[in-house]
């Protein structure tokens, strides 16, 4: 599973681990990205969404419906 959000778009942060020498490797910060299924009354379905934390607190604020709307605007598949 990628590590991107469907609604807020939040991608991979990438950076360095420090060592106590201070050595520098690459490392990855990735973003809490959890599966949520959701039913969407205008569909007539459950929709399942690939989000992050952020993203499932704005589908809390503004609603399901909103953000399906926005998301199809944009020509993600659901």
């Amino acid at each position: 599973m990628a590590a991107v959000c469907q609604v807020t778009g939040a991608v991979p942060g990438f950076g360095h681990n420090i060592s106590h020498s201070h050595r520098r490797t690459k490392r990855r910060f990735d973003p809490n990205i959890q599966k949520k299924t959701y039913f969407v009354p205008s569909l007539g379905r459950k929709v399942t969404l690939t989000l992050s934390v952020k993203g499932i607190k704005v589908i809390d604020a503004r609603g399901i419906e909103s953000v399906v709307a926005d998301l199809q605007k944009r020509g993600v598949k659901i």
